[in-house]
């Protein structure tokens, strides 16, 4: 049997309702809601008007909240303040660098409803990375939080930047609490630099908007009744684990698509208005940016955003003061949260549906969390190129072991390296087809040619399909170990470690050998140190085939890791070669 997923035959179809299975058979998705994302944010806007959008919730419990008539008048403002105040054009690029926070939403629906192509910025970057993208992207303006003007001050002459605004975590929060904070983060914390930068501060920069619309009678639907679907939304950078980072040209299709595909994940368990769920992953990666910020602000719930959920407490006074009923994580946030007796022993009595992604998520982390909080953990698959949902397990039929079926309207194959399609229940590379797949990498069109190919996104990501059509991530491609001719794949050996109560994570790399090709080195934060290195390779050497078995084992006291959490293998693997993890 093919595992070419042809509609009429393939098993999972079963698993879908009649309109779900319709929408796989179509060519797209059809009557579509909105030909642009500032139509679909207005909508909800309109809709949703007097309910809460969006709080900011501090680990000590601070907080700040806007409504969805806030956001909207604030992000209309913000969109005047761009094309009246500053001048700028449909298309010109705008980035946006902050944590969680509510100036967040506010600038980004600002730059959407302009016309603008919005860029989001993490703002861990350091001054090489920043002006990389503010360079290769051709950056006119930057919403940026005052904890990192020093960086933008350092590298502001040598990038296109002509105009700064400038926001705080504390942004909009109540006037004491915020005078408070503000004292705290600068002058304890000692996170707020001083700085010179020429600039507006974001409320500046609304008033400033505010007048442009008063003044010459602005309409901010101007800016984007002439937006469709093929037009470009987003420049979402990506591939900085791998090499230099690269702008994924999504349009307002490919992100809307995603969010008409998320719909038909979330009918039936999703209570329109009336959900609250928790953002700690960041918004500025695509994970959190399509399914918190875009498909819950369309489903008109309450996002209660943490700026850092590391350390994991920092989420604790979120749970205990807000009736979270969604959330999205990764698998490193729910481990982490499932080792602390606050998340345990008083699980979230609310909490009905946690979807993963980002990463592989371990069998046994999904079988602690439902053993212990009794709640729906859904993993899905997707990347930044794809919007990013590609697979989703179903909610009303979860499986631990595997990324589930395919959304609707979105074509799959599992390749060999020379693009055939690979026999049932065998490992290939997945390659995905949809209304969701960039258009392309921006100027970058070798990288470009070498992603799509005849309209087939190369994912890298190694995958398996079960018989009954649900499929199973194994690895990276690129993340692949050879001993000797065999195939090692590090998440079927970080898997096993995890099975050790005394570990809290791993990374399995693979590393040169003279002798078999490469070898596998485990690197492992323990929680618990009664645990040798004999002890761990006696537990692998039971499980596992001799050559999957570690060669070296090394205890760290944490890993490197992305900013959702996702563990930089990359950066692993230049610990084992005694090579520079960092470059500024």
């Amino acid at each position: 049997m093919s595992n070419d997923l042809v509609y009429d035959q393939a098993p999972w179809v079963e698993l879908y309702s009649p309109k779900q299975l319709a929408l796989h058979q179509s060519s797209g998705i059809p009557g579509e809601k909105w030909h642009s994302i500032p139509q679909m944010l207005s909508q909800a806007a309109s809709k949703y008007s007097a309910n809460k959008a969006f709080t900011t919730c501090m680990p000590n419990g601070m907080n700040g909240s806007l409504t969805y008539a806030q956001t909207e008048e604030m992000s209309t403002q913000f969109a005047h303040y761009l094309r009246g105040e500053l001048g700028l054009q449909a298309g010109d690029r705008v980035a946006v660098q902050m944590p969680n926070c509510l100036s967040l939403p506010v600038a980004v629906m600002g730059v959407l409803k302009a016309g603008c192509i919005l860029t989001s910025v993490n703002p861990l970057y350091r001054r090489r990375e920043m002006k990389h993208q503010f360079n290769d992207a051709g950056v006119k303006a930057i919403v940026i939080c005052d904890m990192f003007t020093d960086k933008l001050e350092d590298i502001l002459a040598d990038t296109p930047i002509q105009h700064v605004v400038v926001t705080s975590l504390a942004q909009w929060f109540p006037p004491v609490v915020r005078g408070v904070l503000k004292l705290v983060l600068k002058y304890w914390n000692k996170v707020i630099p001083n700085h010179q930068l020429t600039h507006h501060t974001i409320d500046e920069a609304l008033a400033l908007g505010k007048a442009q619309q008063q003044q010459n009678n602005l309409n901010v639907e101007d800016y984007w009744r002439g937006l469709t679907r093929d037009d470009t939304a987003l420049l979402q950078y990506t591939g900085g684990t791998t090499g230099v980072a690269k702008g994924a040209v999504l349009t307002h299709g490919n992100l809307l698509g995603n969010v008409e595909q998320m719909d038909t994940l979330v009918q039936g368990h999703l209570n329109s208005g009336e959900e609250t769920v928790l953002t700690a992953l960041p918004l500025y990666h695509i994970f959190a940016f399509s399914v918190n910020l875009l498909e819950f602000w369309h489903q008109g719930a309450h996002n209660v955003l943490v700026p850092s959920p590391r350390p994991v407490q920092n989420c604790q006074r979120a749970f205990d003061n807000y009736p979270i009923s969604w959330m999205t994580g990764v698998n490193t946030l729910y481990s982490a949260l499932l080792n602390e007796e606050w998340f345990t022993i008083f699980p979230p009595k609310h909490l009905k549906v946690a979807l993963a992604g980002g990463a592989a998520l371990h069998a046994t982390v999904a079988e602690r969390w439902q053993k212990a909080i009794g709640c729906t953990l859904a993993e899905g698959y997707g990347l930044t190129e794809s919007s990013p949902v590609l697979c989703f397990n179903p909610l009303t039929d979860t499986r631990p072991d595997c990324i589930g079926i395919p959304a609707p309207a979105t074509q799959l194959r599992l390749v060999d390296d020379e693009g055939n399609t690979v026999p049932l229940g065998e490992p290939g590379e997945l390659i995905a087809k949809g209304v969701q797949i960039m258009q392309g990498y921006w100027q970058k069109p070798e990288e470009t040619e070498n992603a799509l190919r005849d309209g087939w996104l190369y994912t890298g990501d190694i995958a398996i399909m079960h018989p009954d059509g649900r499929l199973r991530l194994v690895d990276r491609k690129k993340d692949l170990i050879l001993v000797s001719g065999f195939n090692v794949y590090p998440n079927e050996v970080e898997e096993v470690i995890a099975g050790l109560d005394q570990v809290l994570e791993s990374a399995v790399v693979g590393v040169p050998d003279p002798l078999t090709g490469e070898q596998v080195q485990a690197y492992v934060v323990l929680q618990d140190d009664n645990l040798d290195v004999p002890t761990l390779l006696a537990h692998c050497k039971k499980e596992l085939a001799a050559y999957k078995v570690p060669k070296k084992v090394v205890f760290v006291a944490e890993l490197p890791k992305t900013p959702v959490g996702k563990v930089l293998r990359k950066d692993v693997r230049a610990m084992a070669l005694g090579q520079p993890v960092h470059s500024d």
